[in-house]
């Protein structure tokens, strides 16, 4: 007959221990939802990349300003951790210049004036730990009445080229502050770094940054490096152009005029074309006609060079022979601009 063990009472003793402080260490939390929850707004302004992240308390029928926000205190601009703003380019806070980067928004309230605080550190609790010896920037702005928002938002109202408004808008509120970046000083940065890549072995991007310096008025002579490298790759008209209109700037227009002269038997119809349109932007009609007739000789099946033919012309004060260039186009013309080359030869023929 086999006799059982009795089980060891220290082993016995050791589990009830084990298992009671497994139950009185810290659960992990679970996740449920926030009642200020998370949000995050974005807006691009040229090549520059902006963001707002921040949480989004309720308004709850409580007064907001002056109560639940305290005027005259250090408020953290929503609720639970910092309100960040992110900038990936250098950029301007209402006027006032900063480095690209993430920033801890803060705002103290008043009933009417708002100070705007960008703070260095990003990464506190709120503005429970603001330290003023971290303000990267205090800028003053106007709040203005709005209608009712129940959660605090914030939107990128009114974005242009090189800037955008950024609103905070909680209860009847809106607090408006202007971001504005320095969009062609971004892309010529950004140019010279793509330029360094692939596209460094073809002639497009080169004339390609070229143009947009020119067009910008900005970096001449690192445009004019840039339009001589395209050149050395394959020369044609559309680089040769560029250097052309940089070489006018440059004082030097005969020689580019000269440039132009040998370039043009080798320009294709959108090449001729948009020469063409530059010449008409620029007041030099005539030339510009000059442009588009060739075109249309060189391309008498395309409906395009016919409508850019009787647009010159018109400009021109030759009615009678934009009348005749309009309706070669019509009779070419696809579906869809039938209706616009019909509506301009009645005006034509009404005005002749």
């Amino acid at each position: 007959m086999t006799t059982r063990r009795p089980f060891p009472t220290t082993l016995l003793l050791g589990v009830t221990l084990a298992t009671a402080g497994a139950l009185s260490a810290q659960a992990p939390p679970l996740s449920l939802p926030q009642p200020s929850p998370a949000a995050r707004i974005e807006q691009t302004v040229g090549l520059t990349r902006i963001a707002v992240e921040y949480h989004r308390p309720r308004a709850r029928g409580r007064e907001i300003w002056g109560t639940v926000v305290p005027f005259g205190q250090v408020w953290r601009a929503g609720a639970n951790e910092n309100t960040v703003l992110e900038v990936s380019t250098p950029f301007r806070l209402e006027g006032r210049p900063l480095a690209a980067g993430r920033y801890g928004l803060h705002a103290v309230p008043s009933e009417s004036s708002w100070t705007i605080v960008l703070s260095r550190q990003s990464g506190a609790w709120g503005s429970f730990g603001y330290d003023p010896a971290e303000d990267a920037l205090r800028v003053e702005v106007a709040p203005e009445r709005a209608p009712h928002e129940e959660a605090l938002a914030y939107s990128f109202d009114d974005p242009t080229g090189d800037g955008v408004v950024l609103s905070l808008r909680w209860g009847e509120l809106r607090v408006p502050v202007r971001i504005e970046v320095d969009t062609p000083e971004v892309v010529y940065q950004s140019l010279k770094q793509e330029l360094r890549g692939l596209h460094q072995f073809f002639w497009q991007p080169w004339n390609q940054a070229a143009a947009y310096l020119l067009g910008q008025q900005i970096h001449l002579d690192e445009a004019m490096a840039w339009v001589d490298r395209s050149l050395a790759i394959q020369r044609n008209f559309s680089n040769v152009y560029t250097k052309s209109r940089l070489l006018a700037l440059a004082g030097e227009a005969a020689e580019g005029e000269r440039l132009v002269r040998e370039a043009l038997p080798a320009a294709s119809e959108a090449e001729l074309n948009g020469y063409g349109y530059q010449l008409l932007g620029a007041g030099n009609v005539a030339d510009a006609v000059a442009i588009f007739r060739e075109n249309a000789a060189r391309h008498p099946e395309s409906w395009n060079v016919h409508d850019s033919l009787g647009e010159g012309l018109a400009a021109l004060g030759e009615t009678a022979e934009a009348v005749r260039a309009y309706e070669k186009a019509l009779a070419m013309a696809p579906a869809g601009q039938r209706a616009r080359i019909e509506g301009v030869l009645a005006g034509l023929r009404k005005s002749g």
